[in-house]
């Protein structure tokens, strides 16, 4: 069977994470959400891809190129305009004769699920309980059958949603011609969707395990989720012991570095004296860490990073090229590429009052949540983040400047 997956957008939601990079080229437990994606597919027996691309498409090719690398053959259709799920789908015509898989290529999967879908009958759509189905596409259902789609109801019939995976054969294209614009201005897949269940030929899966990321906070479950994944993959389940550490630790580790848990360590990253690593981390290639760092909870950290002396860095995602330097504390947040923290900066995870912490209006869902950071941010010493921060591209932030809130790109403050 072959497989489509929508990897077209931008995913404006995820800004300003997605500036510079497709929204599934963002990084989970150390890959591209893309990679666990395509990998799950494929370990589910599936060899055959084709990526659906259009924004900053260049970086997905240039990253998995034919497929070679991960075991499958990928070939590419474009979406020259971003004209919704339907008309994307539809830029596939001329490359499938069968029956196919359709993925949406914003979220996590488990193989497992992959492989039972693959044998439903044709067209079916993949479904999962949600506790806030509201948020999702929900569907009204007699056993097995769809009755119909509702996108984002506000009062939600069933807690049962549309989980971003299908099955089609090639009749769903003439469906897709016939569509008409929604009201967001775009031809979605839920309106093709709806014309198979009023004629009563769809049917439902659900899924066992699926994380749907829509917004940055959403990296962090998906992080934890394919972090703690990863170990639980070695022999006997172990994560990582004296037996199989070099197939996990490629840099170098000094004495008086403390680990409790599990450390993947890429190739030329040193993690130095006194650093204490407390849960499963991921570190990337060429980092220097420590002296006397504490990295805790499920944290990965990119290529070419400096987390230094007395820095604590919890349960968050730090993108390449980043330095965090000295005294420096970030707790629960999605840090871009190449930004700078000056001595003492910290960035809160906690309200006083303990209720969720919203970001940009939106609430995260999260009691705990620290900042989403652009790139290329630069922080001066002794700055202060609030909890829920929204820190657009290339700010610049002068000595003991407070962040709170929105913060748009390029803002310079306390000049």
């Amino acid at each position: 069977m072959e497989c489509v997956i929508l990897a077209a957008g931008e995913g404006k939601r995820m800004r300003p994470l997605t500036a510079s990079r497709p929204k599934v080229m963002l990084p989970v437990a150390g890959r591209p959400m893309l990679e666990h994606l395509i990998v799950s597919a494929r370990d589910a027996g599936i060899k055959d891809f084709i990526l659906v691309v259009g924004y900053k498409e260049q970086d997905i090719r240039d990253y998995f190129k034919d497929g070679g690398r991960f075991g499958v053959k990928i070939r590419y259709a474009v979406q020259r305009k971003q004209s919704g799920t339907a008309n994307a789908l539809l830029c596939t015509e001329n490359l499938l004769k069968g029956p196919f898989m359709l993925l949406n290529g914003d979220m996590i999967l488990d193989s497992s699920d992959i492989l039972a879908f693959s044998k439903s009958s044709v067209p079916c759509v993949g479904t999962v309980e949600s506790s806030h189905p509201q948020d999702f596409g929900v569907l009204d259902v007699d056993g097995a059958k769809v009755l119909s789609i509702v996108e984002k109801p506000k009062e939600p019939k069933s807690n049962l949603v549309n989980a971003g995976i299908y099955l089609f054969d090639i009749g769903i294209f003439a469906i897709l011609k016939s569509l008409s614009l929604s009201e967001r201005g775009e031809y979605e897949l839920p309106d093709a969707l709806m014309q198979y269940a009023e004629k009563g030929m769809l049917s439902h899966f659900t899924l066992s395990s699926w994380f749907d990321i829509g917004e940055p906070w959403n990296l962090l479950d998906a992080n934890e989720k394919m972090t703690k994944a990863i170990f639980a993959k070695t022999a006997g389940g172990d994560g990582v012991t004296s037996a199989n550490a070099s197939d996990f630790i490629r840099g170098t580790i000094e004495d008086g570095v403390y680990i409790h848990g599990n450390v993947i360590l890429g190739e030329g990253s040193v993690i130095k004296s006194g650093t204490y690593i407390e849960g499963d981390c991921i570190i990337g290639k060429d980092c220097d860490i420590g002296p006397h760092a504490y990295i805790r909870g499920c944290t990965s950290v990119g290529d070419n990073c400096h987390i230094g002396h007395s820095v604590e860095i919890k349960n968050s995602i730090v993108m390449k090229g980043t330095k965090i330097p000295h005294f420096n504390y970030v707790g629960d947040s999605v840090i871009g590429s190449g930004c700078n923290f000056g001595a003492g900066t910290k960035v809160a995870n906690l309200r006083h009052d303990r209720r969720d912490i919203r970001c940009d209006g939106r609430d995260t869902k999260r009691r705990k949540f620290g900042a989403v950071i652009g790139d290329d941010v630069q922080f001066g010493i002794n700055c202060s983040v609030n909890a829920g921060s929204w820190i657009g591209s290339r700010v610049k932030a002068a000595p003991n400047s407070y962040l709170s809130g929105k913060i748009n790109d390029d803002t310079v403050l306390g000049r």
